[in-house]
């Protein structure tokens, strides 16, 4: 047996990396990849892609994706992957492949979202946390520069994979993966395999689906969705996009934001806002005050985001229009009201991802929105 190097004897251990995934969540992970296997897919490409779609699809039946989402995939052929999906009825993926690489684009998958039969009925979460898992995966080091059948296959293993013990390889792991699995062994994502059975290396352990139980804090084992995390913790969780945005408002020199306020805006549980009648009332004077501002909002959050490499927040966007002194109720209702009239989009409940909606990138008017009672958003 090789020795590995000798180290100083003072020289603190490296602290592991915590572990993405609770036990149910590691089920979740697993459940997902069943689901794709059970799909009339073939190739490790569309494979790949169809599990990004599917996990963000999971709770509406629309998975939301860039053009930069699909490049950094790295699919060996991606206009075949992404027309794979016309036949399992799949819509509105072929915006994926224009030139346009930062507009979200959202593919709606049929038998998702909503739905009492969902084959991927999960929480929102699970949904998020499983989504921070895959993005993890798929960009750790050692497969990161991998064949697209060995990044998946990467998935497969991580999800069936205990921490510490040997796994077995899963009876549906695609034959691309399996083939696939001399990379993995050779990059140090696996430290050990003999036939069907395999050891994950130390360096990518935390991403095991199957965390050793004497890890697990103690309490009901399946309900750990709400464990409180570190600030790096939630970021070290979040998917590569998600991350992404979060460095560039974080980071932002024109905002200058503590890390404080960041993380509080980021971490904080969304609450469906509950509009009282004096919110509608003052809608409808605010109104009446600030005639026709879609298409000023919209202008201002395009230039907003060309300068800060984000979207403004509510409040930054409402003091910046000067439209005076504004309750935080009636900031939000204003806001919804735009984005309902199409000037104004976002990414909810992302905070900082406003951005010009569909009605002035097209150049044309919204609906006129109603005042009053009439204007209550369900």
């Amino acid at each position: 047996m090789s020795s590995s190097p000798s180290s100083s004897p003072s020289a603190p251990a490296a602290k592991p990396k915590p572990f993405l995934l609770t036990p149910r969540q590691g089920e979740a992970a697993r459940t997902l990849l069943a689901y794709v296997c059970s799909l009339p897919l073939r190739g490790a490409d569309a494979q790949l892609l169809a599990v990004v779609v599917a996990i963000r699809a999971a709770r509406s039946g629309i998975g939301n994706l860039t053009g930069q989402d699909v490049r950094s995939l790295r699919l060996a052929d991606p206009e075949g992957a992404v027309g794979a999906f016309a036949a399992l009825g799949w819509q509105g993926q072929e915006a994926l492949l224009g030139t346009d690489l930062v507009t979200p684009v959202g593919v709606t998958v049929p038998d998702l979202g909503g739905r009492p039969d969902s084959p991927l009925p999960f929480g929102k979460v699970m949904r998020s946390r499983v989504s921070g898992w895959t993005a993890r995966t798929l960009s750790a080091k050692p497969v990161k520069k991998t064949s697209t059948a060995a990044r998946l296959a990467a998935l497969f293993l991580s999800a069936h994979g205990p921490a510490d013990e040997y796994g077995t390889l899963p009876a549906h792991l695609p034959d691309e993966c399996r083939a696939a699995l001399p990379e993995l062994l050779a990059k140090q994502f696996l430290r050990e395999r003999d036939g069907d059975r395999y050891l994950l290396a130390e360096a990518v352990r935390h991403l095991s689906g199957m965390r050793p139980l004497c890890d697990v804090p103690p309490g009901p084992r399946d309900e750990l969705e709400t464990e409180e995390l570190t600030w790096d913790e939630w970021k070290d969780r979040a998917s590569t996009a998600l991350r992404r945005h979060v460095e560039a408002v974080e980071g932002c020199p024109e905002c200058s934001l503590s890390t404080a306020r960041v993380s509080e805006a980021f971490m904080r549980t969304a609450v469906p806002a509950q509009f009282e009648e004096k919110v509608y009332r003052a809608y409808g004077a605010w109104q009446a005050a600030y005639p026709d501002q879609g298409p000023a909002a919209a202008e201002f959050a395009a230039s907003f985001r060309a300068a800060h490499g984000h979207g403004p927040s509510v409040k930054q966007l409402c003091t910046a229009m000067g439209w005076g002194k504004m309750s935080r109720e009636l900031r939000i209702y204003v806001i919804r009201r735009l984005i309902v009239d199409g000037w104004l989009m976002n990414t909810d409940p992302v905070p900082w991802t406003l951005r010009p909606g569909k009605a002035a990138q097209g150049g044309t008017s919204g609906a006129a929105a109603p005042t009053g009672t009439a204007a209550r958003l369900r």
